[in-house]
Formats: structure tokens, C-alpha cells, sequence
């Protein structure tokens, strides 16, 4: 059995495109002097490159979590998430929604689901915590590193705060609402 479906592998390109143009214009935002452009292709890859990883990341987790448990796993996108995404962005709204997909398990145990759950989250705060790390540690960084593992850092600490509230369908819920059935 293939390691990711075809379709699996196009949805998590449409999900890195889709990110790539949500983000589109961080860079700008920490340098002003920048000349905005309609399109511009080395911000789009810039933002995708920042933004995508504690994304892709985070789904890919609960995914080879669960297999390396013997549950079928697999990724798929969500449109409804992009469009909104896409739509905030479109009407230049000042936050962010983005809920790109999910990953669909085959009949976890209560304990295997927590741990599946937290995988993804656990992604972004060894992202957190590395690019926090590479900031305070690194010399003779570049501008365009620092911007980036700040963007990178920051983008994974909220990620990581906002996926462990307890609430479903965010993985917070996913991880104690199964240990608590199995404790009640």
C-alpha cells in the first residue's frame, strides 16, 4: 500500500497554493518600504515556505502517528476551510481562519486517538520551540532568517495555543475528551 493516494498528494498541494496566497504579504507587514504588487511571486513562495510547514506539518503528524499505530490514516482537504480562507484574504480582513483539512482515522482506541490528536499540535511546538532557538542562538543571521524563523516561530506558537483549546473540533477536545471516556 502507496505511503499517500494521488489525491492525497494533490490535496496537499492545493492546501500549500492556497496558504501560499493566504499568507501572501507577511514580509511586507514586518518591512513596510516594500512596493506592493498585484502578484509577486517571491513573496508567494516566501509566505508558502513560512506558513506551510506548521500546517502540512501538523496534519502529516496525525497521519504517520496513527500508522505507526496500524490505523489507516489519510489526509483530505476541506474546501468550505480554503474558501473561507481564500475569502478573508480576497476582502483584506485583519485575522486569519484557515481550517485547509483533516485527517481521517480508522477506528482508533480512545488512547490512540489522544495520541494521534496530539501529534499535530506537538508538531508546532517543536517548530515553536526550534525556531525560537534558532533566533536566540544564531549568529550572523541574515534579515531574511531572522524575519523568517520570527514569522516561522510565531506562526507555530499560535498554532499550537489555539489547536490545544479544548473545544471540538480542535484537537484539545480530541486529546482529553478520550481520555476522560476512558476514565468515566
Amino acid at each position: 500500500m502507496a505511503l499517500f493516494t494521488l489525491i492525497e498528494i494533490l490535496s496537499l498541494l492545493l492546501t500549500v497554493v492556497v496558504i501560499g496566497y493566504i499568507f501572501s504579504g507577511i514580509k511586507r507587514k514586518l518591512e513596510p518600504d516594500l512596493i506592493p504588487k498585484w502578484f509577486d511571486w517571491n513573496d508567494f513562495l516566501f509566505s508558502a515556505a513560512i506558513a506551510s510547514p506548521g500546517i502540512i506539518l501538523h496534519e502529516l503528524a496525525h497521519k504517520f502517528v496513527a500508522l505507526g499505530m496500524g490505523i489507516q490514516a489519510h489526509y483530505e482537504v476541506w474546501v468550505p476551510g480554503l474558501v473561507l480562507g481564500v475569502l478573508l484574504k480576497a476582502f483584506g480582513s485583519g485575522f486569519v481562519i484557515l481550517a485547509p483539512g483533516y485527517v481521517v482515522l480508522n477506528a482508533p482506541t480512545a488512547l490512540q486517538q489522544s495520541l494521534t490528536a496530539f501529534a499535530g499540535p506537538a508538531i508546532n511546538l517543536a517548530l515553536w520551540i526550534g525556531a525560537s532557538l534558532a533566533l536566540k542562538y544564531s549568529t550572523n543571521i541574515s534579515h531574511n532568517k531572522a524575519i523568517a524563523f520570527s514569522l516561522l516561530k510565531d506562526m507555530n506558537k499560535w498554532l499550537f495555543i489555539f489547536n490545544m483549546i479544548p473545544l471540538p473540533p480542535l484537537d484539545g477536545f480530541k486529546v482529553i475528551q478520550p481520555l476522560l471516556s476512558m476514565i468515566f
